[in-house]
């Protein structure tokens, strides 16, 4: 599968996107920051998340008493954290100036158009709406690859849901919809039960505090790897503390290098490096 001018499996390097989400807090130049560190820290991608506010929540929702720094209720919050159509004409150039890509998980129909509009080049499905058939048919129509998080959800789910979707443009990401998330949960060898039941490429989402189980996915087998990410986890909002930082995101990065160059070939044979070893060690060949 092809990203832009990513190359995704087999031998090709692991996709590494940052999840900034809604960790920009409206703001766009801490969006721009992120994308910084993001590319800094060797990235492929950034992400974030498109809702329009009035189809994702209900009245009900959205009149929550709820105090923030936007206002004091529920929708205040949920408005003020969605960027406007000139916050996403800023951070497009900004990505195409630092050559990252940029991309997000729509939560409705109406986000999908207002992606289509800056021609993204991939969409993210979140597991929150990997049960929205009206979605995924919408997503699955603009014939762009589709990254879909399989969190909190049971294997009839799953099936259901890609069904409706383009296997051969399909990337299954294992996840656990814990923020953040337990080692004793996370489950990584159910990456091999997506693969070998829908034969899709897969990749792992995690939430977890650390970047050792995010590297390890890899090794077993991972071609996509998305972190939430954040310049500090003491900021204000719901999903700071659930990401990691710039020189965590860095060294996630490089372990992930280290483990594809580990991973190496399946053929058994001496190495030419190991020839000297040999010659000094070996005492008798009477085989």
């Amino acid at each position: 599968m092809k990203i832009g001018k990513y190359e995704i499996g087999g031998a090709n390097p692991t996709f590494v996107i940052a999840e900034i989400g809604i960790n920009h807090n409206g703001n766009v130049d801490l969006a721009k920051e992120l994308i910084a560190a993001a590319k800094k820290a060797g990235c492929d991608a950034v992400k974030f998340q498109k809702r329009t506010v009035e189809v994702v929540y209900t009245p009900e929702e959205l009149a929550m008493p709820r105090e923030n720094p936007f206002g004091p209720t529920n929708g205040d919050l949920k408005r003020g954290l969605e960027l406007s159509m000139e916050a996403y004409e800023e951070i497009d150039r900004f990505c195409r100036e630092r050559d990252i890509l940029w991309f997000a998980s729509p939560w409705d129909e109406g986000s999908v158009d207002f992606l289509e509009r800056f021609n993204v080049l991939v969409h993210k499905i979140a597991a929150a709406s990997l049960t929205d058939a009206g979605l995924l048919k919408k997503i699955k129509a603009t014939g762009k690859p589709v990254v879909l998080s399989t969190g909190m959800s049971e294997m009839n789910e799953i099936d259901a849901a890609v069904k409706l979707l383009d296997k051969g443009n399909l990337i299954l990401m294992h996840c656990v919809s814990q923020y953040p998330a337990k080692a004793e949960n996370i489950n990584l060898r159910a990456m091999n039960t997506l693969a070998d039941r829908y034969g899709t490429l897969v990749g792992y989402s995690g939430h977890e505090l650390d970047t050792v189980l995010s590297a390890v996915a890899v090794g077993m087998g991972a071609r996509v790897i998305e972190r939430h990410f954040t310049l500090d986890r003491d900021m204000w909002g719901s999903d700071h503390k659930a990401s990691i930082i710039p020189v965590e995101m860095e060294t996630l990065v490089k372990n992930i290098r280290l483990v594809e160059q580990a991973l190496g070939s399946p053929e058994i044979r001496r190495l030419p490096v190991e020839v000297p070893v040999m010659e000094k060690l070996r005492r008798v060949n009477s085989l």
